[in-house]
């Protein structure tokens, strides 16, 4: 079933591509980049405005409320074949599932969502690595081969919407991989297998990048870490900059060749004390840009004025707190928007206890005051 619109496309002078391009570089637009960044499962199945209109996944949501087209293209630059998903065990409350990534970990029965808890990884020593690395990172693995020309017509070159590609994690799917205590154990006990995934990862991205920039002209690359929480890095500064930030040059070099310079990276927490070396590396866009795990995004874009991005930073917390909140805090970030170099949307998923009536005016406030004049 087609999803009919709830509103429509704000106003425009210009095409999505076009806005696109000229906010993120600081040039004149029409009026601001519209996007969210999608919403918890819960959302689909409590929301009235959800479940009344049959829209139960993010691509039907953002038809749904008519957002501006962003698109993206993924490579196979992670682990192939994955490890089979299998029911390992199970408490009276929890089932104990190994993940395709070779976890065990216990996951409520009822469904809701949550953080997994994470029990044990199958990789623990370079033994395991190696094994792992032989049968599941191999760069000749024939699904590692992209079809460029379905490509080259799914995403044609007068296209009017922005088309990203994927570089993948350097360090954040390992973590998945190793666990968050795992990757700290490791760091110090198996540093030159770390480094060694780390490098595998790099390899997989420069793969798949070399496959399809010459032949589809991109607007920006991505990337997902999620290696920060409240207090900062889960792997110290040191390591992020001898170990991770090299590689990020060289996927960077690789970017810019193909004249694409907009990098941003998901990456939760408090990224500050590794940002310098982000964008020594060549990523000068964070996203979604959690406000409570690190600061306001005015405190960044001012510290690191136009070297630094951020699509995101709409703390969800004021979100959920009213509609007073929401136009405060929507206030404070007008100045950003004018300035340039910043997308504002919620600062993750937006989570269930969002009133839909409250974000019905969040959307209406945000066209209201960043949507086409006139």
């Amino acid at each position: 079933m087609a999803t009919i619109p709830n509103r429509p496309k704000w106003k425009s002078a210009m095409t999505d591509r076009q806005r696109f391009y000229n906010q993120m570089h600081y040039l004149p637009v029409d009026r601001c980049f519209n996007m969210e960044f999608g919403y918890w499962q819960e959302n689909y199945e409590t929301w009235d405005i959800f479940t009344e209109n049959g829209i139960t996944n993010e691509q039907e949501a953002n038809r749904f409320f008519s957002f501006d087209r962003i698109e993206g293209v993924w490579g196979a630059n992670w682990m192939h074949p994955a490890f089979p998903e299998e029911i390992v065990g199970e408490t009276e409350t929890s089932y104990i599932k190994r993940n395709g990534d070779g976890l065990t970990a216990e996951v409520p029965k009822d469904g809701h969502d949550t953080i997994p808890h994470y029990i044990s990884p199958t990789i623990v020593t370079p033994e395991d690595w190696k094994r792992c690395k032989e049968e599941r990172f191999r760069l000749d693995d024939p699904a590692r081969k992209l079809d460029i020309e379905a490509l080259k017509k799914q995403h044609p070159a007068d296209r009017d919407y922005p088309l990203g590609i994927d570089c993948g994690s350097m360090i954040g799917k390992i973590r998945d991989m190793l666990t968050f205590e795992g990757l700290a154990y490791a760091c110090y006990d198996h540093p030159d297998m770390v480094e060694d995934m780390v490098e595998t990862c790099c390899q997989l991205v420069e793969h798949t990048l070399d496959q399809v920039l010459p032949h589809i002209d991109f607007d920006y690359a991505s990337g997902w870490e999620d290696i920060c929480f409240k207090n900062g890095p889960i792997v110290t500064v040191d390591f992020f900059k001898n170990v991770v930030m090299p590689r990020y040059q060289r996927i960077s070099k690789k970017l810019r060749a193909h004249g694409i310079d907009i990098w941003y990276i998901d990456c939760d927490g408090d990224v500050r004390p590794i940002l310098p070396y982000f964008i020594e590396g060549g990523v000068n866009c964070l996203f979604p840009f959690e406000v409570n795990g690190c600061a306001h995004p005015a405190e960044l874009l001012a510290e690191y004025g136009k070297d630094l991005r951020i699509m995101g930073g709409f703390d969800k917390i004021q979100l959920g707190e009213g509609k007073e909140a929401i136009k405060a805090y929507m206030e404070s970030l007008a100045p950003l928007v004018e300035r340039g170099g910043y997308i504002p949307f919620c600062d993750h998923r937006c989570p269930p206890n969002v009133k839909p009536e409250d974000y019905l005016y969040y959307l209406d406030l945000k066209e209201k005051m960043f949507g086409m004049k006139g």
